[in-house]
């Protein structure tokens, strides 16, 4: 009898109490300003220019040299900079590609429409389809936005209309929403590119045989901008423009005449 009580003792034994881990021990407020501290530093050092950047990848090369070990921060900041010098350059090589330029536009428009929720009553086009669009419509709006100020920059004039021709028909088949004011972004896509688009024919002007190649790529553009009609048989814009324009339909007109020649 004995026994079987002491074995009983044995099961409802109390363990002994296991030590506290430092993971979950309150932390003191001098420590907690010390993180805060380091944390803002480490954003400051990140909002540095690229130069700045560069000039730091020339130290840690110089300390490299001296064979002296890098810790885990200064390997992790030297990759940082790496990366950022990296992109920095990436914008020009890649504007150089209008494939990528292309591919670029038709993801961000292919997620406007998979953001879409199509497994409800009532029309996908309306204030709470919108509202799920937003983000990604967005996105198409900066694509052709930041992309024409790279081309832009770099003073590639035809890039910039071969871009501008691309993104506009892109635009042209977002979704088109129910409440007029839902659409203001595709307007704004709109005045973008024709805003790049004049901007380079201020700078270059193209050769009718290079529009007419340009119309005839984009050919499934259900309308055309003015400034590439005039700029094929010198139209006065402001002038007979209605009359004497050559091409299927364009901003100006509004009105199908016939396909370019």
């Amino acid at each position: 009898m004995a026994a079987i009580c002491q074995s009983r003792r044995a099961l409802v034994e109390i363990p002994a109490p296991q030590p506290k881990i430092a993971a979950r021990m309150r932390k003191s407020y001098l420590e907690i300003l010390s993180t805060q501290t380091r944390h803002t530093a480490q954003s400051h050092v990140m909002d540095l220019p690229i130069d700045a950047w560069s000039g730091r990848i020339q130290e840690q090369c110089v300390r490299m040299v001296d064979h002296t070990p890098l810790s885990e921060q200064q390997v992790a900041q030297l990759m940082r900079s790496l990366i950022l010098v990296e992109q920095s350059l990436e914008p020009r090589i890649l504007a150089s590609d209008l494939k990528y330029l292309q591919e670029d536009l038709q993801l961000k428009k292919a997620n406007v429409y998979k953001s879409i929720p199509y497994s409800r009553f009532g029309s996908n086009r309306d204030a709470h389809c919108y509202r799920k669009a937003y983000p990604q419509l967005v996105a198409f709006k900066v694509s052709c936005q930041e992309w024409g100020q790279v081309l832009l920059k770099n003073k590639e004039w035809d890039a910039v209309l071969e871009h501008t021709l691309m993104a506009w028909r892109y635009t042209s088949e977002l979704p088109q929403w129910d409440t007029a004011n839902h659409n203001a972004l595709r307007e704004q896509c709109y005045s973008i590119l024709a805003a790049h688009s004049l901007a380079a024919l201020q700078h270059y002007r193209p050769q009718p045989s290079r529009a007419r190649e340009l119309l005839r790529s984009n050919s499934f553009i259900s309308f055309f901008p003015f400034w590439l009609c005039s700029s094929i048989h010198n139209i006065n814009v402001y002038g007979n423009h209605l009359k004497r324009c050559p091409f299927r339909s364009c901003v100006y007109c509004g009105i199908p005449e016939f396909l370019p020649t």
